[in-house]
């Protein structure tokens, strides 16, 4: 998608897109008598059986306070784990315990409907500013699963509305990758690359320029 143009007239930025709640499995609780959402503590749960491990992601149902165990592994030999995730478990490492909550397919096995949250955080980071850019060029870092597709994030972060959005897709103003189709109605994925042509845009270094790197001159 990039070109030798794009390559030294482009202010480019690294956008790492953070959602801000964790998926909701909905489970039936035996506290409730139905079925409930259910959200992970953020605390992992192990029982050690001689030389075998067993752990869980403790998860709490949201109306009753009944706790689900949501197993990561079990009878595993100590010594086939990695010490930094056996380490990580024993001290219930956020971001490692964070990454397990955000497993989908895990959660996938244990039941159906799983609520997951648009609510974000953006951590914007220029990767390279030329002197005078004509180009918007932004990489998406996605850590986690996020339900948010490329349009909605787009119109938060930047000085466009949705049917502006579209149209400089329609008329090549916009381009997005490497999805296919319309990317603007995908859920946003690690490695998306957006390039916006602003040469006719006079706020391109006062609005987009804060509004892409949030970041005021």
């Amino acid at each position: 998608m990039e070109d030798r143009d794009e390559m030294f007239d482009a202010l480019k930025v690294r956008w790492t897109v953070v959602p801000l709640n964790s998926p909701e499995p909905w489970l039936a609780c035996s506290g409730c008598g139905s079925v409930r959402a259910f959200r992970s503590s953020d605390k992992i749960r192990l029982n050690a059986n001689g030389r075998r491990l067993d752990a869980w992601l403790i998860y709490k149902c949201l109306a009753c306070d009944k706790t689900w165990n949501r197993p990561i592994f079990e009878r595993r030999s100590v010594r086939s784990l990695d010490p930094a995730v056996l380490q990580a478990m024993q001290t219930n490492d956020p971001d490692w315990v964070r990454m397990q909550a955000f497993d989908l397919d895990a959660l996938r096995h244990k039941t159906r409907r799983i609520d997951v949250f648009a609510a974000f955080e953006v951590r914007k980071h220029i990767i390279r500013e030329p002197a005078s850019w004509m180009r918007l060029d932004i990489q998406l870092e996605v850590p986690l699963p996020a339900g948010i597709r490329l349009d909605r994030l787009l119109a938060s972060e930047l000085p466009l509305s949705r049917s502006r959005l579209v149209g400089m897709v329609d008329s090549g103003l916009l381009r997005a990758g490497p999805a296919q189709g319309e990317p603007l109605r995908r859920s946003i994925r690690d490695g998306t690359r957006i390039v916006v042509d602003l040469a006719g845009e006079s706020d391109r270094e006062t609005a987009w320029r804060r509004a892409a790197t949030g970041l005021v001159r």
